[in-house]
């Protein structure tokens, strides 16, 4: 199997593969569709590889003409508020770097294809050549399938958080620009921290906009 480790690994976002993806009826499988073999498997890559294996893998697919016995290869994403330069901006990142997903009917032909796909260094689970599928509630999780009936909705997209507690930062914004505090608090599903700041003498807490401050 020969390995891509001279070349420059795959940044955080999502690499546009360079063909349409095998299957693009939906953005979760239908697990619930009855073919006999048909589980998800996690395979194991370099880090920072996935999206190269993605779309190494869709190729072999469809050169070893596989396409009804693997449905799918998924790299697991999920969307990230990220501030920078006293922006806002979405990304999306990997959330199991090193892991990529494949839909499919195990048998020595499928195995193969993805084992020697470049970039792979394995099946996760089981034995190397008998592989176990993915339970199907942590595929639900890992997927982001849409919420069943009892189930928690499909969180929305975290904030990046770049302060900590007892970190310097400068508030760069509001009544209180320009001044030097240190974070006490941070409040991420409000996308707000708690500044300690020095005001009359007294440390006084102002609680603030991720956009109102900066590191020092």
């Amino acid at each position: 199997m020969s390995s891509d480790t001279g070349a420059s690994a795959d940044n955080a976002a999502v690499d546009q593969p360079d063909q349409p993806p095998l299957d693009a009826a939906a953005a979760v499988p239908a697990v619930e569709e009855k073919i006999p073999g048909r589980h998800w498997y996690a395979i194991h890559t370099y880090s920072g590889y996935e999206n190269k294996v993605k779309t190494h893998l869709e190729a072999r697919i469809v050169s070893l003409n596989l396409k009804e016995k693997i449905f799918r290869v998924v790299v697991p994403t999920e969307e990230e508020i990220e501030i920078k330069g006293g922006q806002r901006r979405t990304v999306t990142r990997k959330v199991y770097p090193g892991y990529v997903l494949v839909d499919m009917v195990l048998n020595e032909d499928t195995w193969y294809a993805v084992r020697n796909t470049p970039g792979v260094t394995g099946f996760v689970g089981g034995t190397s050549t008998e592989p176990v599928p993915l339970p199907e509630n942590e595929l639900r999780y890992i997927l982001k399938a849409p919420a069943q009936k009892g189930e928690e909705p499909a969180a929305k997209p975290k904030t990046k958080i770049n302060f900590a507690v007892g970190q310097s930062v400068k508030v760069i914004d509001g009544p209180f620009a320009e001044f030097i505090g240190q974070v006490s608090e941070i409040h991420p599903e409000r996308n707000k921290v708690t500044v300690l700041v020095s005001f009359f003498g007294r440390e006084t807490p102002v609680q603030l906009d991720f956009l109102q401050v900066e590191k020092v």
